[in-house]
């Protein structure tokens, strides 16, 4: 049994968010609960807590679903380097301030 936790707010708005978005989706798509859950691999129950942003249903799970509603390309989209504008700027703060060009050393002249 997972250990019990308390995600942050911020985590658990998100993954309501993310429960919505599926659950739009899947309707769109004029898909019944069973039949994604079937393509997903997981529940009907399951597929229900994915959709109310349950914070204890795995990553995998929800990855599982995205895929079954054609989604998952978004889901390796979410860290990217073009999405993250903190490490971005973070790098680009390691930047050296000036660059110096080598000067090339001397060799002995054959005159």
């Amino acid at each position: 049994m997972p250990t019990p936790h308390n995600p942050p707010a911020a985590v658990r708005r998100a993954l309501r968010k993310l429960g919505a978005d599926i659950h739009d989706a899947r309707r769109r798509r004029r898909l019944p609960m069973a039949v994604v859950a079937e393509r997903a691999f997981t529940s009907r129950s399951t597929l229900q807590r994915v959709e109310a942003g349950d914070t204890n249903v795995s990553v995998g799970i929800y990855a599982g679903v995205l895929q079954a509603l054609g989604l998952l390309d978004g889901l390796s989209q979410v860290a990217d380097i073009s999405n993250d504008r903190i490490g971005q700027a973070l790098a680009s703060a390691d930047l050296p301030k000036h660059v110096h060009l080598k000067r090339p050393t001397e060799s002995p002249r054959d005159d």
